[in-house]
């Protein structure tokens, strides 16, 4: 798969359309690089290049919030990878945000009316929870990173602060926060410590309405001031 990698010493606003136009030039001079491909690793390693899904990699010391709403937003397939420096000879990278090239095309969907209009009131409530949900947990401080899990959300400092998973009506989080400084409260905070569950955190928290979210921000504090 042909790919396009952009390094950046620290936090650059332009390293995504640097590196797009970059990755634009490599799919207007495919004959030159597949014979230069050719000319170095030879006729074999030159016919397995495969130009149908080109992927840009950006690789940096941080990004922006702005950054990752980017690549949610755009068509091509793009990776955002932090690195971190440990010592003088460990070197950490982490996926920031990662998105599949294309637009996704919607099934059509044989509902009645009067279901379809129930399920859009409900999806519309779920939207208003989820970014209610997303608000407050990107606001808990410097350094909380937003990244897209293929079943769940991660909110990250240098680990997982919260990991949301959506369900059909609520939305299910899971913090670093131990069960037993807690006191439960039934059908709305859960001890899953020892249970499989996607994400990470022992404590799950149940929201069906932006109510839940104000009364779990202290929870969510706690998991930051954890992480």
């Amino acid at each position: 798969m042909v790919g396009k990698v952009e390094y950046k010493r620290g936090t650059d606003a332009s390293v995504i359309n640097q590196g797009l136009f970059y990755l634009a030039w490599l799919m207007d001079h495919r004959a030159e690089f597949e014979y230069l491909v050719r000319d170095r690793l030879g006729v074999t390693s030159a016919s397995q290049v495969l130009w149908s899904g080109p992927r840009l990699i950006c690789i940096a010391g941080d990004f922006t919030r702005y950054d990752v709403h980017a690549v949610r937003e755009h068509r091509r397939s793009i990776d955002l990878v932090r690195y971190r420096l440990f010592g003088s000879d460990l070197l950490g990278l982490e996926t920031v945000a990662s998105a599949s090239g294309g637009m996704q095309v919607a099934r059509r969907a044989r509902r009645q009316p009067v279901a379809r209009a129930a399920a859009d009131v409900q999806d519309a409530a779920m939207r208003k929870l989820a970014g209610a949900v997303d608000e407050v947990l990107l606001g808990l401080g410097d350094g909380v990173n937003r990244v897209e899990r293929k079943t769940y959300r991660a909110y990250q400092r240098l680990r997982n602060i919260a990991c949301v998973c959506p369900q059909r009506s609520k939305l299910l989080v899971y913090l670093k926060v131990d069960p037993k400084d807690v006191d439960l409260v039934p059908g709305f905070t859960r001890d899953v410590s020892g249970l499989g569950h996607h994400g990470t955190g022992d404590l799950e928290v149940k929201l069906r309405t932006v109510r839940d979210v104000e009364r779990a921000q202290d929870l969510f504090r706690a998991s930051y001031a954890a992480a």
